[in-house]
């Protein structure tokens, strides 16, 4: 009890956390603590909140997390431009499919030559569109 007592009160003590400590076992099978290492008797030093080593920084740009920060920012950049990009496509994609919805008289250019479009062409391009607008956008 001695024993856990001494170990609390040197893990918590802000005072003792500066110093080395030191562990051993006597002849007894007593633990013992204490600053100075024994004379005569194999110990071991304690690791104590100030040895230990330095948890990450949490400041932006530097360490792990910083490293972190920058990668989620990068991610979320490229996940805007896609989303922007998948945009512009669904707007393009809704303006050809009403234009081919309300003209009936549509034309597409075909080795430099206008051609006109018959009706099975023209639902065929109408059926493509709505499929591509259910796909990718909503």
């Amino acid at each position: 009890m001695r024993t856990l007592l001494l170990t609390l009160l040197i893990g918590l003590s802000p005072w003792c956390s500066a110093a080395q400590i030191y562990k051993w076992v006597d002849a007894q099978g007593v633990t013992h603590f204490d600053a100075q290492p024994p004379t005569g008797q194999p110990s071991t030093t304690v690791q104590t909140p100030s040895s230990l080593p330095a948890k990450p920084s949490a400041m932006p740009g530097s360490g792990v997390l910083g490293d972190q920060k920058a990668i989620n920012d990068k991610v979320k950049k490229q996940v805007a431009e896609q989303q922007a990009q998948l945009q512009a496509f669904c707007e393009q994609a809704r303006t050809n499919l009403a234009q081919l919805q309300n003209n009936p008289r549509l034309r597409e250019e075909v080795e430099g030559q206008l051609k006109r479009l018959d009706d099975a062409q023209r639902q065929e391009r109408i059926v493509e569109a709505q499929k591509q607008i259910e796909q990718n956008c909503q």
